[in-house]
C-alpha cells in the first residue's frame, strides 16, 4: 500500500540530520543516512530502533 503524498512529503528521518525520505517497496529510506524504515500495515515505522542499515 503506498504512502499518502502529502503525508511523505513531511515525513523526514529522526536522526539528527532529518532529512526527507523516499519510498522504497515495503520502505521508507533517508536521502542522506539511507537508513531503511519499515512500512507495516501502510503505517510507517519511524523509530531509530527498527531501522535496518542501507541496502547496499
Amino acid at each position: 500500500m503506498p504512502i499518502d503524498r502529502a503525508l511523505l512529503e513531511i515525513l523526514a528521518c529522526p536522526d539528527d540530520h532529518h532529512s526527507p525520505v523516499r519510498e522504497e517497496g515495503d520502505y521508507l529510506v533517508c536521502t542522506e543516512c539511507r537508513r531503511r524504515f519499515p512500512v507495516k500495515d501502510g503505517i510507517p515505522v519511524m523509530l531509530l530502533e527498527e531501522a535496518l542499515p542501507p541496502a547496499d
